[in-house]
This record gives C-alpha cells, sequence and structure tokens, in this order.
C-alpha cells in the first residue's frame, strides 16, 4: 500500500470538486469526510448549499457517502440523515479499511472513488492507501485550536507538492510546458 501525504488534487472548499471535474476524473463514487470538510465540527444539521451540492452529485449518477472517524455516532446519524446519505463511521482512517467498506456497501469500484477530506494524515493518507483518488479541501472554519495550527503548518509543504504537480499537468495538458 502507498504511503504519500500528497494530495492528488487540492481545493479551497467541497463546492469546488464539482460533478463536471468528478465525471471528468472517471469518478462514480464520492466519499467525504464530515468534520471540517464538509462543515464546521460545531455545525450539527447541514445547511442548503451542501444539501444542493449532494443533489447535484445524485443527479449526475455521482454515488456519495460519509466516511467519518467521529466518535459521536448521534451526530454523524442525524447530519447524513438531513443529507439523506449514508455514512460509514468509526472508519478508522488512515487505515483502508473504513474506506474499503463504504466501496462495497456503495457496490463501488476503487478505480472509480474519490476520497474528500481536509487531513493529509488521515484522509488523504486512506486514500492512497486504498487506492482511491485522494482530493483535499482547506478546512472548513479554518485552523481554530494551537493543534490545528500546528497541523496546517505540518500539511503545508505536501499542499504546496500538490499545488506544484496540478500546475504542471496543467500546462502539459494546455502544451505549455
Amino acid at each position: 500500500m502507498p504511503f504519500s501525504l500528497v494530495p492528488d488534487r487540492l481545493f479551497e472548499d467541497y463546492a469546488a470538486v464539482t460533478p463536471a471535474l468528478l465525471r471528468e476524473l472517471g469518478v462514480t463514487l464520492l466519499l467525504s469526510d464530515l468534520d471540517f470538510t464538509l462543515a464546521a465540527k460545531a455545525t450539527r444539521r447541514p445547511d442548503q448549499a451542501l444539501k444542493d451540492y449532494i443533489a447535484a452529485l445524485q443527479g449526475a449518477g455521482i454515488g456519495f457517502m460519509i466516511v467519518s472517524n467521529n466518535r459521536s455516532g448521534t451526530r454523524v446519524t442525524e447530519f447524513c440523515a438531513d443529507l439523506g446519505v449514508p455514512y460509514q463511521g468509526h472508519a478508522g482512517k488512515p487505515s483502508p479499511q473504513g474506506i474499503f467498506a463504504a466501496i462495497r456497501r456503495a457496490d463501488g469500484s476503487v478505480d472509480h472513488t474519490a476520497m474528500l477530506g481536509d487531513k493529509l494524515l488521515t484522509d488523504c493518507l486512506a486514500a492512497k492507501r486504498a487506492g482511491v483518488l485522494a482530493l483535499t479541501v482547506e478546512p472548513v472554519g479554518g485552523a481554530v485550536t494551537a493543534w490545528q495550527k500546528v497541523l496546517h503548518a505540518l500539511q503545508a509543504p505536501f499542499k504546496a507538492a500538490c499545488r506544484r504537480k496540478m500546475k504542471k499537468n496543467r500546462e502539459k495538458k494546455h502544451g505549455n510546458s
């Protein structure tokens, strides 16, 4: 299993991961972390923008499931019920087992799955270890606690490497190399 903390793609937020882009990447199943990826951890219920985003994914034929390490089963259960989506709780990321379980439950395949998250040490690493596309977003609400600020600083070089890789790929695609 590969060990890499460099995501395949980096985005400002989940809304930038459009259904059209996912289709272009061959993704038919989007797995997503919840806390700081789709909503701040203190957010109890999804907002309308997130509900519309999930509806757009489903309208494009892209399956969606939350894969969370969150220890509060109540919060995840309520949040997902409001969204009308399934979830894989106690995922154990960075272990890939939660991702594999979600793919099986969704009747998906590794080759057509992406994992969206905000943390490189859990979400990205689990995605890489599972062999799925690793999509990373900046944390919703930014770094608040001292630990989050340290984590942000530790992630910066890996995110920079991803940005360079993305720029190089764009240039190659447009013949500017």
